[in-house]
């Protein structure tokens, strides 16, 4: 029997037309604004894929941020099930970030030499939301903040993360106090790139061979994983594409480009959570 369904016509008779008291689609999202900020400096058809794929970068920074102090926030209060869902939708805001760079891809070093010059010395490496989906993930150093001295606002934020726990150091925090890790093996300075602990990985060996004593532990552990798995994802990405373009070449920021983001590539956010795997 076929279904009885009214005609596009009239399903969209009754749609509002009149926004007079009410947001549009347009002015409660703000798209002129947001348009507006696609505002290539040159002629160059590839400028506005570029400046898109960053804005789109940095739109989903912006979410991951948000989620990842709110986890963060959450586990502090040992409030375990929205901090996993927050976890979770990072993970999936991070696919979507990858993603990006395969658009990206479709601009050739020949495309890109057409507009690189109107850009200066402008570089990722110069994104503070980047540096605190870092920070927030426990990768700080204090040259790190070097590049946002003339940002009083964003240096002020990255210096108060740079001196505060990370999810992972509250995660661990949560170890010590069920008994699974001596508290004098926590962190109580925390701007330096993530190490190892023997003891921490004994702990984490302890959740993964008792999961059914420690599920909430262990799900924890597999969301961080999944974060950090994407992360690595993203990066790569980003080398790849960056190498593409490039090559070898200095980064538009002084870097060593390509040479920098392989280096970058070796830090390991939890390692513990990534040996707990041979120990098993």
């Amino acid at each position: 029997m076929q279904e009885n369904r009214p005609s596009l016509d009239e399903a969209t008779r009754d749609a509002h037309a009149s926004f007079k008291d009410s947001f549009s689609y347009s002015s409660y999202l703000r798209l002129e604004q947001l348009l507006a900020a696609q505002a290539p400096l040159t002629d160059a058809h590839d400028e506005t894929l570029f400046i898109t794929i960053h804005h789109v970068q940095e739109v989903w920074m912006s979410l991951i941020i948000k989620e990842l102090s709110g986890a963060t926030a959450c586990l502090s209060r040992r409030e375990f099930d929205p901090a996993m869902k927050m976890l979770a939708r990072v993970s999936r805001a991070q696919e979507q970030m990858g993603n990006a760079w395969e658009v990206l891809k479709t601009m050739t070093p020949a495309d890109y030499l057409e507009f690189r010059h109107a850009f200066g010395k402008a570089s990722g490496f110069q994104s503070w939301q980047y540096r605190t989906v870092e920070f927030l993930l426990g990768n700080r150093q204090r040259y790190m903040l070097k590049p946002f001295v003339e940002q009083p606002d964003e240096h002020a934020k990255l210096s108060a993360l740079i001196d505060s726990p990370s999810i992972y150091d509250v995660a661990l925090a949560v170890l010590a106090e069920r008994g699974l890790l001596d508290a004098r093996e926590l962190r109580t300075q925390f701007d330096e790139v993530p190490s190892a602990n023997a003891h921490v990985l004994g702990a984490w060996v302890s959740v993964y061979r008792n999961t059914a004593a420690h599920w909430d532990l262990y799900y924890l552990a597999e969301k961080l994983v999944d974060v950090e798995d994407n992360f690595r994802r993203w990066r790569f990405n980003h080398v790849t594409t960056v190498e593409r373009l490039i090559g070898y070449k200095i980064g538009s920021g002084g870097t060593a480009g390509v040479a920098y983001l392989r280096r970058a590539l070796d830090v390991v956010l939890f390692p513990e959570l990534w040996q707990v795997r041979t120990e098993l």
